[in-house]
């Protein structure tokens, strides 16, 4: 009889999301989850190909957490980047990796992050029309982006109120971009 699996992919990818957000990507390592998950690293490569692969999975499970939360949030701009910009405060490991370059195989599946755009392109579909959507998305996701790197970064340091701020930038794109 073969021996029961000891893990899933599952366990190893929630793992995995610990480790990120703990760690940073340099600790998201196969001997590292495989001890948090109680086996034995050979055992890991059972279920996932190699590292590259390992990061994958995890960046595709923080942009499945990504896609719920915008999916859930009110459907207007506001709504959206409150979602977005609690998502990366809440994962900015997570958030890091989502975004970040790398090899094909440890960035998240083109599909998956075409079906997290949706309610951002359906959002500026509102606001300029069907021809300039996409152009607006990026607009939207650029600052949001953008802000939201340079706060996890402690880069605001003038003064103020960030959420006020945050707040301003939602309005100014609304403003700016309604047809």
């Amino acid at each position: 009889m073969p021996t029961p699996a000891r893990t899933s992919i599952t366990d190893i990818v929630a793992a995995g999301r610990d480790i990120l957000e703990a760690d940073g990507p340099p600790g998201l390592t196969m001997q590292a989850v495989a001890t948090k998950v109680g086996v034995r690293p050979p055992s890991l490569y059972k279920h996932v190909k190699n590292r590259e692969s390992l990061v994958g999975l995890v960046a595709g499970d923080a942009l499945r957490d990504l896609r719920e939360r915008l999916d859930g949030a009110d459907s207007d701009l506001a709504g959206l980047a409150h979602a977005f910009r609690a998502f990366a405060k809440e994962s900015p490991q997570g958030y890091q990796l989502v975004f970040a370059l790398g090899p094909d195989a440890s960035r998240p599946d083109p599909a998956a992050l075409a079906q997290t755009s949706q309610p951002i392109l359906r959002v500026a579909a509102d606001l300029v029309g069907e021809g300039d959507a996409l152009e607006a998305a990026r607009t939207i996701t650029a600052w949001a982006s953008g802000f939201v790197a340079m706060e996890l970064a402690g880069a605001f340091r003038l003064g103020g109120d960030v959420n006020r701020a945050f707040d301003y930038g939602v309005k100014a794109l609304t403003r700016g971009l309604a047809r």
